[in-house]
């Protein structure tokens, strides 16, 4: 059958793949679109699964929060070059699977969120489908979905970093944003000092002690001085205690407004 260059481009529109393999297809398929379409498919998933292994280290950090600021989700994609993770089709399939995340509360592994269906599709097929038109690895690397009082997230503008904050009652748009972008920068791994297993701060007392002998401090001062550089610590490591990046005269604590507090925050970076 004479193969039209309208027929290869229809399904080329259709299918996102090369002329080429569009051609053959078509050729396979008698000059069916449907079938040729199912017949990238299978040679899709062909190449999805020898693709699979390649590393993907590009991508993105997704986020969407629900209507009334009480539900989010986060999601990190990603693919194999910076390339695929600037195009479009790459951020449509992120923004699809959010609105799949924010409308099932249950999903709680990758295994459930790939047999979750779309389009009368399970999302691995979708997800090999994404391999056959972008011609690369794409997989979701992690997501959670979380409730609060109050939901507010930062991306930072190449998409590499995303924060999501859940506050315990309604907040301020900007100052949610603000505390969000100020987790993202200052990376803090606990809301407050309480938050710190007893474990971990036994070891950082240990750590700084032994410092401070080394250095042939007196015995008398160690417990002042070791007071004084768990402080430094909590504020390396602790929201609360860290100096807010927009005003570092302030602590975080002190620019919370009086009886809100961060319930729960999620920072996903590529690295």
């Amino acid at each position: 059958m004479d193969i039209s260059p309208k027929m290869v481009k229809e399904l080329r529109d259709k299918t996102g793949v090369g002329m080429m393999d569009c051609r053959k297809a078509l050729q396979e398929s008698d000059g069916d679109i449907e079938r040729a379409v199912l017949y990238l498919r299978e040679k899709g998933f062909e190449a999805a699964s020898k693709k699979a292994g390649r590393e993907s280290k590009e991508g993105k950090v997704f986020i969407c929060i629900n209507e009334d600021g009480t539900k989010a989700a986060i999601l990190e994609l990603s693919c194999e070059t910076d390339f695929v993770a600037k195009n479009t089709d790459f951020d449509d399939l992120g923004n699809q699977l959010l609105a799949i995340l924010i409308g099932h509360d249950h999903i709680q592994s990758l295994e459930e969120l790939n047999e979750v269906k779309k389009d009368g599709k399970p999302i691995k097929e979708v997800l090999s489908e994404a391999v056959l038109k972008l011609g690369e690895n794409v997989n979701v690397k992690q997501f959670r979905i979380l409730t609060a009082g109050s939901a507010h997230s930062y991306v930072h503008s190449n998409g590499k970093i995303g924060v999501v904050t859940a506050f315990n009652q309604p907040v301020d748009p900007v100052l949610g944003r603000d505390v969000s972008m100020h987790i993202a920068a200052s990376h803090p791994i606990y809301i407050s000092p309480e938050d710190i297993p007893d474990s971990e701060i036994q070891k950082e007392t240990e750590v700084i002690q032994a410092q401070l002998k080394n250095e042939g401090k007196p015995d008398h001062i160690l417990d002042q001085i070791t007071k004084g550089k768990l402080s430094k610590y909590y504020k390396d490591v602790c929201l609360l205690e860290q100096p807010f990046v927009k005003d570092p005269d302030k602590q975080i604590k002190c620019v919370l407004p009086k009886g809100t507090a961060v319930t729960e925050f999620l920072r996903y970076a590529l690295v």
